[in-house]
């Protein structure tokens, strides 16, 4: 059977000192799946987009900030991972510069700006705990993941990089 996920793009969007980062606390809407938790800021792709540019648009619709410059940090297929068991395919994005100002609350929740030492403190899905290092470490080479979930749990993590 053809792997036919759907596709999304996450992005963490870094202070303009490189010690913070931009997360969202899920917690605006009741029966929201993510409630509670934190995460970085993105969303499925549209069909006449490029990865980028549906990156971009999402910081701008999400935080109202007009990405200047960013790096694919990696790519994470997570089977099962939807609300009904739908496969994902992710690309995470680091912002390294952008303009404007985010706002303190969209429609998910509250936006705030993390410091990095702060960021594994959070709630969390627990599989962000496991890529998120790699977003930040330095490491030019991206990461590709893969993460199956299994009701709403992860089950395994496994990554390369080339």
């Amino acid at each position: 059977m053809p792997y036919t996920p759907i596709i999304g793009t996450l992005g963490y969007v870094l202070s303009p000192d490189g010690r913070q980062v931009l997360m969202v606390h899920r917690n605006a809407r009741p029966g929201d799946e993510h409630l509670g938790k934190y995460n970085g800021l993105g969303g499925k792709l549209e069909a006449d987009e490029d990865v980028a540019a549906g990156m971009a648009r999402e910081i701008h619709e999400e935080a109202g900030l007009t990405v200047t410059a960013m790096e694919l940090r990696g790519t994470i297929s997570w089977p099962g991972f939807g609300k009904n068991g739908e496969d994902w395919l992710g690309f995470v994005f680091l912002i390294t510069a952008f303009e404007g100002e985010a706002p303190t609350r969209n429609v998910e929740g509250d936006l705030e700006w993390v410091p990095l030492d702060r960021l594994m403190d959070l709630p969390m899905w627990e599989g962000d705990r496991h890529f998120l290092p790699l977003v930040f470490d330095g490491d030019r080479r991206p990461f590709h993941g893969v993460m199956p979930y299994r009701e709403g749990r992860m089950v395994r993590w496994a990554y390369s990089r080339f």
